[in-house]
C-alpha cells in the first residue's frame, strides 16, 4: 500500500504560461512588485509589455523566491537578482560536480 503526502501548493507544469494578473494572484504579489523583477531580469515573459507578458510555468517558482528573499531580508529588486544569480551558479556548480563524481 503506498502513500500520499499532500502539501500545500501548485503543481505547475512547464507548457502553463500566466498572464501578470495571474503571476501576481499566484504569488500574493503587487505587479508593481513583479514588473521591478522583470526589469532586473529576474523574470523574463514573453510579450511586448506588461499587458502582453506571458510568464512561463517555472516562473511561478523564481517569482515566489524572490518575493521571499526581498520581504524576508528586505532587498531591493537589484539585490534580489543579485542573490538569484548567485544561487543558480551555486546549483550549477554543485551540478557539475554530482556528474563530475566529486560530490
Amino acid at each position: 500500500m503506498s502513500t500520499a503526502v499532500v502539501v500545500q501548493g501548485v503543481i505547475v507544469e512547464q507548457t502553463s504560461y500566466f498572464s501578470l494578473g495571474e503571476l501576481c494572484r499566484a504569488c500574493r504579489a503587487e505587479a508593481e512588485q513583479l514588473m521591478a523583477l522583470v526589469e532586473e531580469g529576474v523574470l523574463e515573459p514573453a510579450g511586448n509589455g506588461p499587458e502582453d507578458w506571458q510568464f512561463a510555468g517555472s516562473s511561478l517558482r523564481r517569482a515566489q523566491a524572490a518575493l521571499r528573499l526581498t520581504r524576508d531580508l528586505e532587498l531591493s529588486a537589484a539585490a534580489t537578482a543579485l542573490v538569484l544569480d548567485l544561487l543558480d551558479e551555486i546549483e550549477a556548480l554543485r551540478s557539475r560536480l554530482r556528474r563530475a563524481g566529486l560530490e
